[in-house]
């Protein structure tokens, strides 16, 4: 593979083709970044990423690392988003004792864009191929680092919302958290709650009737969306009565 410096020059040319300087400053103000903006797309993103990875079918872990480290250290939005997407494409190239480096790079994001899909694609493919990462992510939940927190709350998503997963391991989780002012924190619990709703309800109206007293409004209302109105409405009298 082409020395680090070189890819990245190589990758930063591919998505300058579809950038535009509208886009750039709509992103940066949205997502209220201090990263740099080429302005492409999220398609052309996906599009570069799928692209690289076709021509280094060869790639291997280090090389891997090594690339996503460099477009972490351009501090440009989009090139770090390459970086995850390449990430997803490989994820099988990851091993547990890659979690502590995944860590670093969620500890390093400034951004609710590149957390939450490193955490749902990249970490939890992880935790699902390799069950024995769960136990790492019990001690991302008492990180620092909200978004770290967040990350491992996240990291259950997919396979709840496709009903699998382990739900019980995800309430320990969420329940340590349920106290916490973070708007971002108190937004992921909902949210995966939500999305388990969807295959199982049970366990969203389960988890809700044990913690509906110490559910902030914002948890509560995200949790029980999905849910029928009369439900909502039974939910929210126990709520009001904790």
């Amino acid at each position: 593979m082409n020395d680090q410096t070189t890819l990245v020059a190589q990758l930063a040319e591919s998505l300058a083709g579809d950038a535009t300087a509208e886009r750039a400053e709509k992103e940066k103000r949205y997502l209220k970044s201090d990263l740099r903006f080429i302005g492409a797309s999220v398609p052309a993103v996906r599009r570069v990423a799928r692209t690289f990875v076709a021509a280094h079918p060869a790639l291997t872990v280090d090389d891997l690392k090594g690339l996503v480290d460099a477009l972490w250290n351009t501090h440009t939005h989009e090139l770090r988003s390459v970086g995850i997407a390449v990430l997803e494409l490989r994820s099988e190239l990851l091993r547990q004792s890659d979690l502590g480096w995944l860590k670093s790079l969620v500890n390093r994001s400034t951004t609710w864009a590149h957390v939450d899909w490193l955490a749902i694609k990249v970490v939890g493919a992880l935790a699902t191929r390799v069950p024995a990462v769960e136990s790492d992510l019990d001690e991302w939940s008492a990180h620092t680092n909200f978004w770290v927190r967040r990350s491992a709350l996240l990291a259950s998503h997919d396979p709840l919302a496709a009903g699998q997963g382990d739900f019980e391991h995800f309430e320990r989780r969420a329940v340590l958290m349920l106290q916490e002012q973070e708007f971002f924190i108190r937004k992921a619990i909902g949210w995966v709650l939500r999305s388990t709703c969807k295959k199982t309800p049970l366990r969203t109206i389960g988890f809700v009737e044990r913690h509906a007293g110490e559910m902030s409004a914002l948890t509560f209302r995200e949790a029980t969306r999905a849910l029928e109105p009369s439900q909502q409405q039974r939910l929210q009298r126990l709520r009001a009565n904790r």
